[in-house]
């Protein structure tokens, strides 16, 4: 181990609320199955039900995890004192926060409405309803994004100058049917959680250079992204993201590397590759005043363990434990004007290379 430098002591859990409130889901998505109701359970944190349109997926998916489904949408709404937890397509975020009880406290699933209009109409209603809400952009809340984040805020990488995200992966869209004909995927979709996690690291940059696109050997609207964020003279933040490298795991990645002025961090994000199913995570630290890499030996994963440190803060804002609340929907909103800068970026015509003269 690195003299000085102690990986065990880096924070990977946000505190439990000592007295949780009853977590009502409104959705039954896969998402649910695969990263909520697993959070919650592990975590010990209560859930009074699910509610979706759909009675029988949202039965289904009740029966197998022994929890209530609620008959109808006032049923789950009349829970006293719960937490409601949107686990919905963007379209229906806002209908849904227009009938919780006022003061109510919600977690609202990413993205924080299609667009920026959109997320500005949810931001006017949580506002006009006194909501304590907040977005589920719940990779700040990874044990090993905590580690990370504990680890700049201790001095063992400097200051950070160097940020690169690297995604060549084969990405399972068809988990998600509701994404079929939308206009916006990739950076809205996804990338919107790395464009999420580096505010929280850098603060909101000045402004972005982004490509998105979409591949010939499907229909979804964008599965590949270039994008640089200005963050002035100081600091480099690049992502390349391709969706499209199907062709095995050998040369597949998903990682981040942080670079500071005297030590960096590497970051394998293991839930994408293989998705559902995934890879251990890994982080690995070169500290300051360092001769090698330490791995840091990580207590939880990205799914579902950032699902809940996320809950556990809104609770713990609720009750008054936490006196912030992380990716509260102000702050989400600055995450939903970056990946709208990013689209504007994307659609306007590339600085033109001058032709050869004489021609």
């Amino acid at each position: 181990m690195t003299e000085g430098f102690d990986p065990g002591t880096l924070r990977q859990w946000w505190p439990k609320p000592s007295n949780p409130r009853p977590i009502v889901i409104f959705g039954a998505g896969s998402i649910v199955g695969d990263a909520h109701l697993p959070a919650y359970r592990k975590a010990g944190l209560p859930v009074a039900g699910i509610y979706d349109p759909d009675r029988s997926k949202a039965s289904q998916l009740a029966e197998s995890w022994d929890i209530r489904a609620f008959e109808n949408e006032a049923d789950a709404l009349s829970v006293p004192e719960a937490i409601f937890d949107l686990a919905t397509p963007p379209a229906a975020h806002a209908a849904i926060l227009g009938r919780l009880p006022i003061g109510a406290a919600a977690l609202i699933q990413k993205p924080m409405g299609s667009d920026l209009a959109a997320a500005t109409a949810i931001l006017e209603i949580c506002r006009a309803r006194k909501l304590k809400a907040a977005a589920n952009f719940q990779l700040r809340f990874a044990p090993m994004m905590l580690a990370l984040q504990d680890a700049i805020a201790k001095g063992h990488l400097g200051e950070v100058v160097d940020f690169d995200a690297w995604l060549a992966l084969a990405t399972p869209w068809g988990l998600w049917p509701f994404l079929k004909g939308l206009p916006r995927i990739e950076i809205a979709m996804h990338s919107i959680h790395y464009l999420d996690l580096i505010r929280g690291l850098l603060g909101n940059p000045l402004g972005v250079h982004a490509k998105t696109i979409g591949h010939s050997n499907h229909d979804v609207a964008q599965t590949r992204t270039a994008a640089i964020l200005d963050y002035g003279d100081r600091v480099r933040c690049v992502l390349s993201v391709n969706h499209d490298h199907d062709f095995g795991r050998k040369f597949q990645a998903c990682e981040f590397r942080i670079s500071g002025t005297s030590g960096a961090a590497y970051v394998k994000l293991g839930v994408n590759l293989d998705y559902p199913k995934g890879e251990p995570d890994e982080l690995w630290i070169r500290p300051t005043g360092g001769s090698d890499w330490v791995a840091v030996p990580l207590e939880g994963a990205w799914f579902p363990d950032a699902f809940v440190n996320r809950m556990a803060n809104l609770q713990r804002f609720v009750t008054g434990e936490d006196d912030e609340l992380i990716g509260s929907v102000e702050d989400a909103w600055q995450t939903m004007a970056l990946v709208e800068a990013a689209y504007q970026s994307s659609a306007a015509p590339a600085t033109a290379i001058a032709p050869l003269p004489g021609q």
